[in-house]
């Protein structure tokens, strides 16, 4: 073994008491980033008075379920509410997976007579948009989307950028000789891609996924321009009327007696803490369907030495 390979063998190779230091640091920086999350949830679970009195405290001195009361005691519109986020981020993401995965196939090809202009034409959207008004008369009167559940999904599903990672993905992931062979068989352009294509795109397609479902899932002002039907409110929207309500109720307080006893009675902070958890929790668990291409797909294009 030459001298030069077992310098690098040792320099990879690191002493139990430095593996123990660098574990520690990598599990400080994880419990920084867990931390405020759990935070969150502590408050959200803490009793409003003593709040009040003790402010934020790690252990609060008294737990309470009022924010979730509270919250929840809108009935079923709250559920129901999870229900259409549910459907708008499942069937938005297929859509946007769909469309996004085919546009940037067709552009990664040199053998696409018009890849150039159709690029073009995704990244001039990067840099120009139409402008919101335009957008709203289109969605509600050219396409008659208003009061539907597609005005949530189609605004959302094609993501120029999320095209132009891809592609990227394409050309740098997928081999010509495979197409090549796979033309020289048979195959056809549908039939190439979904056999070949997409089988060696998982990574990118994860990746993509997860950036389309945290888009659909947080997304509330497509609702607020587009949704008046209460049945189709999605989560956030419906969160942030809560929301509005309570500073609502704040605002005239003085003014009624009333009020100021619905205020008294409210929790404000928890509550608040309450909608944090419940617009981001089940969120989190999408994300582990990810997690193992997750890593590969932010490669993207990373030079290999």
């Amino acid at each position: 073994m030459s001298a030069n390979a077992v310098k690098s063998r040792d320099f990879h190779r690191l002493s139990s008491v430095w593996n123990i230091i660098f574990n520690c640091i990598a599990g400080g920086f994880a419990i920084l980033c867990i931390f405020p999350f759990l935070f969150v949830v502590l408050i959200s679970f803490t009793d409003e008075g003593s709040l009040a009195r003790d402010g934020y405290q790690l252990i609060p001195a008294k737990w309470s379920l009022e924010a979730y009361k509270y919250v929840f005691g809108s009935g079923d519109t709250l559920l129901r509410s999870y229900g259409v986020t549910i459907a708008v981020t499942v069937i938005g993401t297929l859509v946007s997976l769909l469309l996004i995965s085919l546009y940037a196939y067709a552009i990664s090809r040199k053998s696409f007579k018009y890849r150039n202009f159709f690029a073009f034409f995704a990244f001039f959207t990067m840099l120009f948009n139409g402008g919101l008004v335009p957008t709203y008369i289109i969605v509600t009167q050219l396409l008659g989307l208003k009061d539907s559940i597609w005005a949530l999904v189609l605004p959302l599903a094609v993501n120029a950028f999320y095209i132009m990672i891809l592609r990227t993905f394409y050309i740098t992931s997928v081999p010509d000789a495979l197409i090549e062979s796979a033309k020289i068989d048979g195959a056809g352009e549908f039939r190439t891609f979904l056999r070949i294509v997409l089988p060696l795109s998982l990574p990118g397609l994860a990746t993509i996924g997860l950036f389309s479902t945290l888009g659909y899932w947080n997304d509330w002002f497509n609702a607020l321009l587009y949704i008046d039907n209460p049945n189709l409110v999605p989560l956030q929207s419906m969160l942030m009327r809560i929301e509005t309500s309570m500073q609502f109720i704040m605002q005239n307080s003085q003014n009624s007696s009333l009020s100021l006893e619905a205020m008294r009675s409210m929790p404000q902070d928890t509550s608040r803490m309450a909608m944090v958890v419940l617009a981001t929790g089940p969120i989190i668990f999408a994300y582990p369907f990810f997690q193992r291409y997750f890593i590969q797909g932010l490669t993207i294009g990373a030079v290999k030495e």
